[in-house]
């Protein structure tokens, strides 16, 4: 679950990070007040989406007189933001946060995830603050620092000092005490709620010495949200694609995409698999569905009508390795769906496992006009033909 920069900001604050003062106007004529209560000029006036590069996208607007900021919160409110991370389609802008601007004498980039390959939280340090990380992974690697965090040990003053003298040169003496409190805040922050990102970049260094973090990006595991119910409250489902709202309303894990067939299976290994049998036969996945061993008929069904509703599909792959999740509970849920929907596109299923005989028995006593894949490659076979047509 991503929050919005204002919402990271807000426990920022609480959290002991400095943070620039600002507020969230959601009406152009809020910005007039705001003015009157941030300091200024300079004002920033910044889009609250869940999506990054947004100064790229003409959201974040640095001004110098009040009328200004009314000009570009009204520029921002209502329209539909391109960015590098929404595709071409953008994302609504529902709010704007108005910030005053702070005098950065220098810039760090800070963030905390979870590294897979060692299983531990790291935390990311880099003087290279106020660009895109990943082209100075790509361009100056040597930038980026890391320190990896034994769970059971917990933050240390040695892991901040391994971060802060390794750069060249490191940061100035009268830094060094606000920059290791805000490392330790940030890895609270991250363990205490279950985060999987925790990102400032900038994390903007002052003439004086002060530290800021200028823009904020919390992302939480939504594994965890059952015991983070006061930052479920802070969920919007405005950023949701409409389909995937629907489906996590019924516990199924999807996720749009930009192809033309749509797949559903049990078991992410085998969604990517599918996935990479589609585009082998010349054709894109419109989703990822993974209903899980756990599945009921409903559940089916309400995936099947989920993939229907969007318009750029082709055909439907159906491929499903019975285990926990019988095959003729699939065939079932699929039946369910076609009536409730015409399904008026080429429906191709691949059964294989538990009650594999009765699940394509249900499917050829039903009214369903479908093809049958024995295997991955005559599914791959079936949908290039689909494509072909």
């Amino acid at each position: 679950m991503k929050l919005h920069e204002y919402q990271a900001k807000d426990i920022f604050g609480k959290s002991g990070i400095p943070v620039p003062n600002g507020q969230v106007v959601t009406a152009v004529d809020q910005a007039t007040k705001a003015t009157q209560i941030i300091n200024g000029p300079p004002w920033v006036v910044k889009a609250q989406v869940h999506a990054g590069g947004r100064g790229k996208g003409g959201g974040v607007k640095v001004v110098h007189y009040p009328y200004e900021v009314v000009t570009a919160t009204e520029s921002l409110l209502g329209k539909h933001l391109v960015t590098p991370q929404t595709g071409p389609e953008g994302v609504t802008v529902n709010q704007v946060l108005i910030e005053e601007g702070i005098e950065i004498n220098s810039e760090y980039y800070l963030s905390m995830i979870v590294d897979r390959l060692t299983a531990c939280p790291t935390m990311i340090f880099s003087q290279a603050g106020g660009t895109e990380i990943e082209e100075v992974a790509i361009k100056s690697s040597e930038l980026i620092l890391k320190e990896h965090i034994d769970p059971a040990v917990g933050w240390m003053m040695h892991n901040a000092r391994n971060l802060l003298y390794s750069q060249e040169p490191p940061p100035p003496v009268g830094a060094l005490t606000a920059l290791m409190s805000v490392m330790a805040n940030v890895y609270k922050i991250f363990m205490t709620l279950d985060c999987t990102l925790v990102e400032i970049n900038p994390l903007a260094l002052t003439k004086d010495r002060k530290v800021f973090a200028l823009d904020a990006k919390i992302n939480i595991d939504d594994n965890a949200l059952f015991r983070q119910k006061e930052l479920l409250l802070l969920d919007d489902p405005r950023e949701k694609d409409p389909l995937e709202l629907m489906a996590e309303k019924y516990h199924l894990n999807y996720i749009r995409l930009d192809g033309n067939i749509g797949a559903m299976v049990n078991g992410a290994g085998l969604a990517m698999a599918t996935m990479d049998v589609i585009k082998m036969a010349g054709a894109e996945p419109a989703n990822f569905l993974d209903v899980g061993g756990g599945a009921t008929e409903d559940m089916i069904t309400k995936g099947v009508e989920i993939i229907l509703k969007d318009r750029r599909v082709k055909a439907i792959l159906v491929n499903i390795f019975g285990g926990i999740l019988r095959c003729d509970v699939l065939a079932r849920g699929v039946v369910a769906a076609a009536k409730k929907t015409r399904i008026r596109v080429p429906l191709i299923v691949r059964l294989e496992g538990t009650n594999v005989k009765e699940g394509r028995e249900i499917l050829r006593n039903s009214e369903l006009k479908f093809l049958v894949a024995r295997d991955l490659g005559e599914a791959a076979d079936l949908v290039s033909k689909q494509v072909a047509q």
